[in-house]
Parts: structure tokens; C-alpha cells; sequence
């Protein structure tokens, strides 16, 4: 006969090898997560990443200045901002002072989405370009309507941010959906839990040596230069 004590002692026994399973999925799962994910050095710190080709590579579509520029007057401040943010949150919990906590956390919240976006957005493009295909496309014609109808979607979005921000491509698992997102700045305007796959950047510091004024231009020359098989890697991995 089953008594309580046996029964509390399963049920604990059982929920300790549920936890256990959740953790090495979890452990297989991030294995498997994409390499452009990756923000952080050994020891935690905010890391700015190689790009992943030459000043050069995007060319005509981005001039190499241009990619210079962004990347070490732009990527590269928000990587500092983010790791100062966090040291001082750190000392104002040591000193129990925090009188300065909101000013950090928007710190914090600016420069931390500034290098995630900009660590996603360098693997997003690339100099061969392509379309989108397999379970990716058919993800995009099943919540579109078609590709067609996701890049006019997706361009509008991006065209039309106010200010400066980011069009995004995003799946919800939450809702199996894919989104497409305006972003303002770095940090405005996301759904939480939404897990980016493709991110525009329109700052004007993204393209106004080649394009001035004219950011309809510049967005539409994008998707010549888009890492389709980055953003399917991504799906991939989000959809698991």
C-alpha cells in the first residue's frame, strides 16, 4: 500500500528527473544556438565580435566607410555603454545606493539592444546575397500570404521607423508566429519574447555617406545583401 511519505517521495523523485531532462535539453539546445548570438567574452563581459568580413564586402550596396564607421563609432560605443551600465548597477548594489538606478537601466537597456541588434544585423548581410528557401520560406508564405507580400511588408515597416531604429523579422514562440516590428532607437516599440531573425538597420549613421536623405533606397539595395541562410539558421533554432 502506497503511503503519503512514499507518494511525496515519488512525486519529488519524478519532478527532480523532469528538471533534470529540462536542463540538458536546455544545455543541447544552446549548443546549437547561432554563433552570431554570442555577445559575451570567458569572463561575461560585453564583447565586440570580428565582423565577419572586409570593410569592403558590401559593397556597392554599403561603402566601406561607411561599414568602418558603424562598426567601430557606433557597435562599438554601445558594447562600452553596456558593460559600464552593468558595473555601475553592480557598485550601487554594494553601496546600496541607488540613487542613479534609473539612469543605468536606460544605459543599460540602450546599449545592450544597440549590440544585439548590431551583432545581429552584421550577420544578416552578406555580399552574396540570395532568397529565402526551405522552412523558412514556407514559414514566410504561410504568415504573409507569400515573400512578396513579407519584403513590401518588411520594407514599409523599416521605411517608414520614426527616427531612428530597426525593421525586424521576428518568430513569437509564444504564438508560432512570424512578426515583422518596428523598432525606435534600440530598445522602443518590441513584443517581449519575440526572438529576432532579420534586423534593418536605419540609423542614419547605417547609410548616409552613400545615401543622404534617401532611406527608401538604401532599404530596398538591402535585400540584394541579405544572409538568407543567417535568418533560416535562426528560424531553425527559434522554431526548436
Amino acid at each position: 500500500m502506497t503511503t503519503r511519505r512514499d507518494f511525496l517521495q515519488n512525486t519529488v523523485a519524478l519532478a527532480g528527473g523532469m528538471a533534470l531532462s529540462a536542463v540538458v535539453q536546455a544545455k543541447e539546445s544552446n549548443k546549437q544556438a547561432p554563433n552570431l548570438d554570442k555577445l559575451t567574452d570567458e569572463s561575461g563581459k560585453y564583447v565586440l565580435l570580428p565582423l565577419p568580413y572586409a570593410y569592403d564586402a558590401l559593397e556597392p550596396v554599403i561603402d566601406a566607410r561607411t561599414v568602418e564607421l558603424h562598426y567601430n563609432f557606433h557597435h562599438k560605443p554601445a558594447v562600452a555603454a553596456a558593460n559600464n551600465a552593468e558595473d555601475a548597477l553592480a557598485k550601487a548594489r554594494e553601496a546600496n545606493n541607488f540613487t542613479l538606478v534609473k539612469h543605468y537601466e536606460k544605459e543599460l537597456a540602450l546599449g545592450l539592444s544597440s549590440h544585439i541588434l548590431h551583432t545581429l544585423y552584421w550577420g544578416n548581410l552578406s555580399a552574396v546575397g540570395g532568397n529565402p528557401a526551405g522552412g523558412l520560406l514556407k514559414a514566410l508564405e504561410k504568415h504573409f500570404g507569400s515573400y512578396n507580400k513579407f519584403k513590401a511588408h518588411m520594407t514599409a515597416a523599416t521605411i517608414s521607423v520614426e527616427g531612428a531604429g530597426w525593421g525586424v523579422l521576428g518568430y513569437l514562440p509564444a504564438s508560432e508566429k512570424l512578426m515583422v516590428l518596428q523598432c525606435e532607437n534600440h530598445q522602443k516599440l518590441t513584443a517581449w519574447g519575440i526572438i529576432p531573425l532579420l534586423v534593418l538597420d536605419v540609423w542614419e549613421h547605417a547609410y548616409y555617406l552613400k545615401y543622404q536623405n534617401r532611406r527608401a533606397e538604401y532599404v530596398n539595395n538591402l535585400f540584394g545583401i541579405i544572409n538568407w541562410n543567417s535568418v533560416a539558421e535562426r528560424f531553425d533554432w527559434a522554431v526548436r
